[in-house]
C-alpha cells in the first residue's frame, strides 16, 4: 500500500528457531516469504494509495480495547464493556482473550504487550480443569492460538500446551461415527452432547492436522480428518450437507442446508486443508461441494429487470435433499465467504458476493446477524462485533488490488468504530437499527476484525495468503515441516 518504513521481515518459522524482530513501526514482519521486499515488487497504486496512517489507527484501537480488557478483566476470558466487569466462560478463566490477541499483537509489531502477554500465558494458563468445554471454540480460539503464536515465536511452552489441550480434547471424537460430540470434560474426558452440526464436526483439521505435523502424532491428524470425512459422506445425494446431525447415529435432524452459522467453516476448511497440507480428498471434497453450493445455494436474480447488468449475487438457503429455495436470507456470518471464493480463484463471484455484503452492511451504516436479501430487510439485528466482512474485504483487495476495496474497508472501519466504541472498549451492538450496545465484547475482536482491518491498511505482502493460512479464528498457520 506504500512504501514500507522497513524492510519487512519473512517468519519462515520451524519448531525450535528464534523468534523473529519485529518494529513498532509501520512496517510489519512478512509472513510466509523468504525474501525480503522492497517498494519494487509493491504494485504503483499501493505505494501511492496506501496507508500508515490508517494502519496506526487500528492499533490504536487494538490498544484502546486492549487496554480496557486489561484494567477491568485481565486474566478472564473477556470484558463486558458496559458494565466494566468480566466474563469467563465455563465458570473459569482458560484466558480466551489473551491467546487469541497474542498473534495479533505479534503482527502489529506490539513487542512490549506481546512479551508480556506471552508470559503470563506460557506460567498460568492451565487446561487441568474440571468443566465441560464446547470442542469446536476451543479448538479454533485456544488450539489454533496457541499453534499460531508458537510458530510466530518459537516458544516450545506454547506448543507444550497446545499438545496438551490437543491431548484432552481427544475423547469428543469416541463417538460410534467418529464425528465429535460438542463438549468434552478437559479433565475427566467424559463427553456430551451428540446433536452438532457441520461446522462442529469438520472444522477442526487445520488446528489438529498443525498440531500432529508439529509434534509427528499421527493421531490428532487422523481423528480430525476421519471427522470431516464422515461429515461429507453424509451429504444428500445432490451434494449438500444440512444444519444439525447426531454424531451417535449420522441422521440429520434438520435438513437446512446454507453457508451461514452451523455450516459455513466446514466448507472453509475443505479448501484450506486441501491447500495447507495438499490433502488430495480434501481438495476432491472442496470441488464437489462448491459445485453443489454454487447449483444450489447461489442466488442470481435482478432487482431492477430495467437494469440487467446490476444482476446480484447472494447465497440462501435451500432443502439439503432437493434444493429447494427455503428462505433468501443472508447475514453477517455469511460474509466469510468472498474471501473463501478468492482463495480458491474464483475471483469473479467473490467480488460480486462482497459487493452483496457491502449492500447489507450500508442498509444500516454496519451489518446485522441476519437479512433478508429480497425485500432488504433486517430479519436479526444483532451484531456481535463479527469480523467476515472485514475478512472477506482484505481477501478480494489482496487478490484484486482494486482501489475500490480498500475504499469499502475504509467505510466499514469509520462505520465500525462510530458505532461500537466506548470508553473502555468496543461493544456487540444489540440493534444495527437503532444502534443500541450490549455488554460483549468476544474475544475474536482481538483476533479476527482488529487483525482483518489492520492487514487491510497494512502492506500488501505483510501475509502472504499463497503461503499461510487463517484458521477461522484468524490465527495464521504456516506449512513449517
Amino acid at each position: 500500500m506504500h512504501k514500507p518504513l522497513l524492510i519487512l521481515l519473512s517468519l519462515i518459522l520451524f519448531a525450535g528457531t528464534a523468534p523473529p524482530s519485529f518494529s513498532q513501526a509501520a512496517g510489519r514482519g512478512c509472513i510466509g516469504t523468504g525474501v525480503p521486499s522492497s517498494s519494487k515488487t509493491i504494485p504503483s497504486y499501493l505505494q501511492k494509495h496506501g496507508d500508515a496512517k490508517l494502519a496506526a489507527q487500528v492499533r490504536a484501537e487494538f490498544l484502546h480495547a486492549w487496554k480496557g480488557y486489561k484494567k477491568y478483566a485481565w486474566a478472564h476470558d473477556d470484558l463486558r464493556p458496559l458494565s466494566k466487569t468480566y466474563h469467563d466462560w465455563y465458570g473459569q478463566s482458560l484466558l480466551m482473550t489473551p491467546v487469541d490477541a497474542l498473534d495479533t499483537m505479534i503482527m502489529m509489531g506490539l513487542k512490549d504487550e506481546a512479551k508480556v502477554t506471552r508470559e503470563y500465558i506460557a506460567g498460568n494458563l492451565s487446561f487441568d480443569k474440571d468443566i465441560y468445554v464446547q470442542n469446536f471454540e476451543v479448538t479454533i480460539r485456544l488450539l489454533g492460538g496457541l499453534l499460531s503464536s508458537y510458530q510466530l515465536t518459537g516458544d516450545k511452552r506454547l506448543l507444550a500446551l497446545a499438545e496438551d489441550l490437543g491431548t484432552r480434547l481427544l475423547p469428543a471424537f469416541e463417538s460410534p461415527t467418529g464425528m465429535p460430540y460438542r463438549f468434552v470434560n478437559l479433565k475427566t474426558g467424559k463427553v456430551r452432547d451428540p446433536d452438532s452440526n457441520p461446522a462442529e464436526t469438520g472444522t477442526l483439521l487445520l488446528e489438529f492436522g498443525t498440531l500432529s505435523k508439529l509434534t509427528k502424532k499421527p493421531i490428532f491428524y487422523d481423528k480430525a480428518k476421519r471427522a470431516l470425512v464422515e461429515t461429507y459422506k453424509r451429504r444428500s445425494n445432490i451434494g449438500l450437507v444440512g444444519d444439525k446431525i447426531n454424531v451417535e447415529t449420522g441422521a440429520w435432524e434438520s435438513t437446512d442446508s446454507h453457508i451461514s452459522g452451523a455450516i459455513d467453516s466446514y466448507y472453509e476448511y475443505l479448501l484450506k486443508s486441501w491447500l495447507l497440507f495438499d490433502d488430495q480428498d480434501c481438495k476432491q471434497m472442496w470441488r464437489e461441494s462448491i459445485t453443489a453450493i454454487n447449483t444450489y445455494l447461489a442466488d442470481d436474480f435482478n432487482r431492477d429487470p430495467a437494469r440487467p447488468s446490476d444482476r446480484e449475487l447472494w447465497f440462501g438457503h435451500a432443502d439439503m435433499n432437493t434444493g429447494k429455495r427455503t428462505a433468501t436470507t443472508y447475514g453477517a456470518l455469511d460474509a466469510f465467504f468472498p474471501a473463501v471464493l478468492a482463495l480458491s480463484k474464483d475471483v469473479s463471484h467473490a467480488e460480486r458476493l462482497l459487493q452483496s455484503s457491502f449492500t447489507m452492511w450500508k442498509q444500516n451504516g454496519i451489518e446485522p446477524e441476519e437479512f433478508n436479501y429480497r425485500t432488504l430487510e433486517v430479519v436479526y439485528p444483532g451484531y456481535p462485533l463479527r469480523p467476515e466482512i472485514v475478512e472477506s474485504t482484505y481477501y478480494v483487495y489482496n487478490t484484486t488490488l482494486d482501489p475500490r476495496y480498500f475504499e469499502m474497508g475504509k467505510t466499514l472501519f469509520a462505520d465500525f468504530t462510530k458505532h461500537c466504541k466506548t470508553d473502555e472498549g468496543y461493544a456487540s451492538l444489540k440493534s444495527v437499527v437503532t444502534k443500541e450496545k450490549a455488554d460483549s465484547m468476544h474475544s475474536f475482536l482481538f483476533a479476527e476484525t482488529f487483525k482483518y482491518f489492520y492487514l487491510l491498511f497494512a502492506p500488501p505482502d505483510t501475509v502472504r495468503l499463497d503461503t499461510v493460512f487463517f484458521n477461522t479464528e484468524a490465527h495464521p498457520i504456516r506449512r513449517t515441516w
